[in-house]
């Protein structure tokens, strides 16, 4: 076994890999493995997403193969997962976690469902002691189709990350680093994001550092609530980690700005001043401290960046229509115990959204007994924020990502100390917070609305199932008495595909549509027991209606 390192360095990527659909994709993705072999500095932990075929999988491992020599396709569904997890270090471990709600088969010409989208797990053994295991999850969540408050989707992607934090709160609670990363299909401290962040004991690495990055596009409602300026292109690229949808990616060109790419063309460039009121964040890297009794010690965040935006050499396209997240985790031992004259002070920041519930805190570091001379410990103007809006007229200037501790909140001893679990003897608050109970509200509101939509498909499917097989009786006793022309056979071909598509819908009723429903039952059940436990007046198993009828309240 290699020495044990005090850094690992994480790359999360969506290639964009479609077959027959994505263009350029065997170009891309070998390129994607040449880009990864040729990282500085060298990645530890790969996750790929929308790597869809075997060819293109081999393909990146050939060029990765010295410095990720491990790696593990991940199969499921009728297409695959398109999850791919290329490691330093074996494997020792592997599973592939099928989500129970992941879009529907009637929406055939999205794929989600037939593709069995879920979690890709692997357990990797970075150090010789027992604790020092990392856990990957690599996921990519239902793409959002539609928006706004008639997502019929969000129930998907809410359920998704529902299991997605219990994945990472077992691990945690093995004592393992745990790693959560891919393309989640959500803007930061969305409803979705929120579910992560409160119920498994992990931090999205991005906003450690970046505390006060965007909230979504500039015309997302919870952006413009904010008040702040359409961002530049450069701004959104290194403060707001804005990995999709951003100028930069020759994908989001129109057709005529995309007719300048091509071998032997010149460059095209973006002015880094550009407006960009597309770009935004769907990849993510959630990352835990490990177990911080055991190693003395925990992984905080070093380094994060938006990365992979260079472009094809001779096509002079971008690799993927996502440039990739990378995240550096250092491990920090624990600090001396604090004098007791001087204890930690929790400090809190500003809410950026003033109709969100601010989910962190900052701690402020002993200063006698933590190294703070590199931390800038000047107040924030009390200009900068006005009832919760900010009130710069201009982007204000990225902060660096290179040095974590520019400010208490980023320091490593505020990183780690901020872990519930890091010492029984430091008395500290946890940066995560319970989920008011109007939160989970929302959450069953939403849950009861798309369950309202599904029984209302399953009765009409089930009462076309029924009408087919009436049509077909009527058509085939038709044939019976019909002349010997082509009126027989009309009706024969009317009853045939009657019978066909009613069958198909009967089906789809009796197993699909049960079963989503019963997926969402037990989901229901969860977060009603997750709001009971976080304060709320306990319920008893019997509120719940377990009976199969047609009623609301009991599905």
């Amino acid at each position: 076994m290699e020495k044990v390192l005090t850094e690992i360095s994480i790359v999360t990527l969506n290639c964009w890999g479609l077959k027959y659909i994505s263009k350029l994709r065997r170009e891309r993705l070998t390129e994607i493995g040449r880009q990864l072999a040729a990282a500085d500095p060298q990645p530890h932990i790969v996750a790929l997403q929308e790597c869809w075929t075997q060819e293109d999988y081999h393909s990146i491992r050939r060029e990765t193969r010295f410095i990720l020599p491990y790696g593990k396709f991940y199969h499921s569904g009728a297409f695959g997962g398109g999850l791919a997890i290329l490691s330093r270090w074996p494997i020792e471990e592997s599973t592939m976690f099928r989500y129970p709600l992941n879009g529907r088969p009637t929406a055939f010409f999205r794929g989600d469902w037939f593709v069995g989208k879920g979690v890709a797990c692997a357990k990797i053994r970075y150090g010789p002691e027992p604790k020092q295991v990392v856990e990957v999850f690599n996921t990519h969540t239902h793409a959002p189709y539609e928006h706004g408050p008639n997502d019929s989707y969000l129930c998907h992607r809410m359920a998704q990350s529902w299991e997605m934090s219990k994945l990472l709160r077992g691990a945690a609670e093995r004592g393992h680093l745990v790693i959560g990363v891919g393309d989640f299909n959500m803007v930061p401290l969305s409803l979705e994001h929120r579910l992560i962040t409160a119920h498994a004991p992990v931090r999205d690495v991005w906003r450690v550092l970046h505390p006060e990055s965007s909230l979504g596009p500039a015309d997302h409602p919870a952006e413009k609530a904010r008040r702040r300026p359409i961002p530049t292109a450069e701004f959104n690229i290194r403060e707001n980690g804005a990995a999709s949808d951003g100028p930069y990616n020759t994908w989001r060109w129109t057709r005529q700005q995309q007719k300048l790419l091509g071998p032997g063309k010149p460059a095209a460039t973006i002015p880094p001043d550009t407006i960009d009121a597309r770009g935004k964040r769907l990849d993510y890297v959630f990352a835990g401290s490990g177990d911080i009794a055991a190693l003395n010690g925990g992984w905080v965040v070093r380094h994060a960046n938006v990365g992979m935006m260079m472009r094809h050499p001779k096509l002079g396209c971008s690799l993927s229509d996502h440039f990739a997240v990378e995240a550096t985790l250092a491990f920090h031992p624990l600090p001396k115990k604090p004098s007791k004259t001087r204890p930690l002070r929790p400090t809190a920041i500003p809410n950026p959204r003033p109709d969100s519930e601010t989910i962190v805190n900052s701690l402020e570091p002993d200063i006698a007994d933590a190294d703070t001379s590199t931390i800038n410990t000047t107040p924030i103007p009390s200009h900068a924020f006005h009832n919760g809006t900010y009130l710069h007229i201009q982007s204000p200037t990225p902060t660096p990502s290179e040095d974590f501790s520019t400010s208490a909140s980023k320091h490593p001893d505020a990183q780690l100390l901020s872990f519930p679990h890091a010492n029984p003897q430091y008395p500290t608050p946890s940066i995560v917070v319970p989920l008011p109970s109007t939160v989970y509200d929302e959450i069953l509101a939403t849950l009861h609305k798309y369950v309202r939509r599904e029984r209302s498909q399953r009765r009409w499917r089930a009462r076309h199932f029924f009408a087919s097989a009436v049509v077909t009786v009527a058509c085939l006793v038709g044939v019976w008495f019909s002349p010997r022309n082509y009126v027989a056979f009309v009706l024969m071909l009317v009853s045939s595909l009657s019978l066909v598509a009613g069958t198909i819908d009967g089906l789809l009723a009796l197993l699909f549509f049960k079963s989503e429903l019963r997926a969402l039952k037990e989901f229901e059940w969860e977060i009603i027991n997750a709001k009971a436990i976080n304060g709320a007046a306990p319920i008893q198993d019997e509120e719940i209606d377990e009976d199969d009828g047609d009623d609301e309240e009991g599905w």
